[in-house]
């Protein structure tokens, strides 16, 4: 089974009703209120294939700016289309020239911080979960049952195209 990659399709302008009802016939589409940006999920093998599957599928039925995927491509680098409203903009701008930067790199640091602050979240709620268990099981138990896991998820997986 292939993942789900989502893609991010920026139209070059709001899709008209029967566009946006052409398109989601052959792809499911989430659309934001202002209809000038669409998410879809696609089965791929990479998020490279997702893109390109997903503007073949796509064809002519929606006027489409650009296609770009959220998902690690294979350098592990992740694309990120933020859209600031005017007020988010401004605050930005104004925090960047207080401490003499550009807003993009206040921006960049903001989200590295936020993407740290997941990723330390995640952990620490994996360890909650883990002394949970500790307190039922015993270790050995544990790290037999993750290994068991971790081995079948590696004979499931699909080979992917380098």
């Amino acid at each position: 089974m292939t993942p789900h990659h989502a893609v991010e399709i920026t139209l070059t302008r709001p899709a008209t009703p029967g566009e946006l009802r052409g398109a989601s016939g052959g792809v499911l589409l989430a659309a934001n209120g202002d209809r000038t940006r669409l998410m879809a999920l696609h089965s791929a093998g990479h998020p490279g294939g997702a893109l390109h599957a997903l503007r073949r599928r796509l064809g002519t039925r929606l006027p489409i700016d650009v296609l770009s995927t959220h998902y690690p491509d294979r350098h592990g680098q992740v694309v990120l289309n933020i859209a600031l409203s005017h007020a988010a903009d401004q605050a930005l701008r104004q925090d960047a020239a207080a401490v003499g930067q550009r807003p993009q790199e206040v921006l960049r640091q903001r989200v590295s911080a936020g993407v740290a602050r997941g990723q330390q979240e995640r952990v620490r709620r994996l360890e909650e979960r883990l002394e949970s268990l500790l307190a039922r099981h015993t270790p050995e138990e544990v790290l037999a049952c993750a290994a068991g896991l971790l081995h079948g998820r590696q004979h499931r997986r699909v080979p992917t195209a380098p």
